[in-house]
């Protein structure tokens, strides 16, 4: 089976990404797999320009395809923000929870027809002998104004899904593939894959 790197600890993104993988027989291993690449800097000024700093890092390293996205929300009434700085929205120690908190606490006089905003993604992915391809995709959200949900991770607790009235959190894991910003960056991946693999292999 032919191996991917997916240049990412976080077990959210491992598992969403897996599954959807599964049909092409690719194996993914995660940077918990290759402990000598340590921490990859993501020093661009957007989600594009990271997710190929991170892919080109980890193909080089490796000598493995890797795929790589940054993905954050940007929230109208903050004028886009946190945007690629989501993941350190209140702090570069920060949590889910704290990042949490401090949306809410800036947007507690925003009222609900002005907490619009969306989940952004860009997902790329890097063969050792300089194939490259990427896209993008965005997930339309509103946030809450507290938590509701047991599922996903990072701000799915206070985004609310519009469409289906309920909290991105409670959604079942496979609905949520279908509907994300990271889904549809992948499935757009996923329909260039094919001809990216071949040239990757040449």
């Amino acid at each position: 089976m032919d191996t991917i790197v997916l240049a990412t600890n976080n077990k959210g993104k491992i598992k969403e990404l897996s599954v959807m993988l599964e049909p092409f027989g690719v194996v993914v291993k995660s940077l918990s797999e290759f402990p000598e690449i340590g921490e990859i800097p993501e020093t661009g000024d957007t989600f594009l320009e990271n997710a190929f700093i991170k892919a080109r890092a980890v193909a080089e390293i490796t000598g493995l395809v890797a795929v790589a996205d940054d993905s954050g929300i940007e929230v109208d009434a903050l004028d886009g923000r946190p945007g690629v700085y989501s993941a350190r929205y209140a702090g570069e120690e920060c949590d889910d929870h704290a990042n949490n908190e401090k949306m809410l606490e800036e947007l507690k006089d925003v009222p609900d027809d002005k907490r619009t905003g969306r989940y952004r993604c860009v997902m790329a992915a890097v063969a050792p002998n300089g194939q490259e391809i990427s896209a993008d995709g965005a997930y339309e959200i509103q946030v809450a104004h507290g938590y509701k949900g047991e599922g996903g991770f990072g701000y799915d607790v206070i985004a609310i899904d519009p469409e289906l009235g309920c909290h991105v959190a409670e959604l079942d894991s496979a609905v949520k593939n279908k509907r994300s910003h990271r889904g549809k960056a992948m499935k757009k991946v996923l329909e260039m894959w094919p001809g990216f693999w071949e040239k990757a292999q040449a």
